[in-house]
């Protein structure tokens, strides 16, 4: 069979409006982190309620999206090490969820919230994300759980998170910093800390540096700052991240 090497050219439905506007932080995976909720916003071709039909009946949805920001210029590696091995392993890219890629697509399974209409137009509202602010979307597909989840399946080295994970407390500073960020409680945005840094977000390589303490992440258009001690991660500071970036 002769095989050709064909140029196809696709274009993003949408974009991702999420609360991770850094890659530092992101889970790993998506469903981890449940107060992570967003939008995947359509662009006006595609904003019709009428290709939604009969989405109320799925309570989840696959998420075929594009690894952008400077993932696209740097090109596709045959072997990556991941996060998950430390960064010491290699593996080879099609054995893994690396961004790096011949064609940097991903996929994510998310809750879905159903449809939305905010000055942005059309949005499908979704939770349990694991996405940068502004992925590219290429496409929805329902989540069918007699076909798409496997149970005898094997995740090879991609082995389940750790139940215990990071216990998170806030100091007086930084529920302040939460309740200036978040008067309403419409963005989870405490529940949202607490999950992501629950997961313990620092690359596995991070024991080489056993002296470092403190660590900052952004989430929305905020700072968090956290310092590690004896498994416990304590939340120091919240603040805009302008502000927060000053501090440090």
């Amino acid at each position: 069979m002769a095989i050709q090497d064909k140029t196809m050219i696709v274009r993003p439905i949408g974009y991702i409006r999420s609360p991770y506007t850094d890659k530092f932080g992101i889970p790993r995976q998506p469903g981890l982190v449940t107060a992570a909720e967003g939008l995947v916003e359509l662009l006006p071709d595609y904003a019709r309620t009428e290709a939604f039909k009969g989405i109320e009946g799925f309570s989840h949805i696959w998420i075929l999206f594009v690894f952008h920001s400077d993932v696209l210029s740097e090109g596709w590696r045959p072997t990556v090490r991941p996060p998950r091995l430390g960064g010491r392993v290699s593996v080879g890219v099609f054995a893994s969820r690396a961004p790096h890629r011949p064609n940097p697509i991903g996929i994510s399974a998310v809750e879905q919230l159903g449809l939305v209409t905010d000055g942005q137009g059309l949005a499908i509202k979704v939770r349990g994300l694991d996405l940068l602010d502004g992925t590219p979307v290429l496409d929805l597909k329902p989540y069918v759980p007699y076909a798409d989840c496997i149970p005898s399946a094997r995740g090879g080295f991609a082995v389940p998170p750790t139940p215990a994970g990071l216990t998170v407390t806030f100091t007086a500073e930084s529920l302040r910093g939460i309740a200036a960020a978040d008067p309403s409680g419409t963005r989870r945005l405490r529940e949202l800390i607490e999950q992501v840094l629950a997961q313990d977000p620092r690359p596995g390589y991070m024991d080489r540096y056993p002296a470092r303490r403190e660590f900052g992440i952004r989430l929305y258009d905020q700072e968090i700052h956290w310092l590690i001690e004896a498994g416990v991660a304590r939340v120091i500071a919240v603040a805009p991240a302008t502000q927060a970036s000053q501090r440090t």
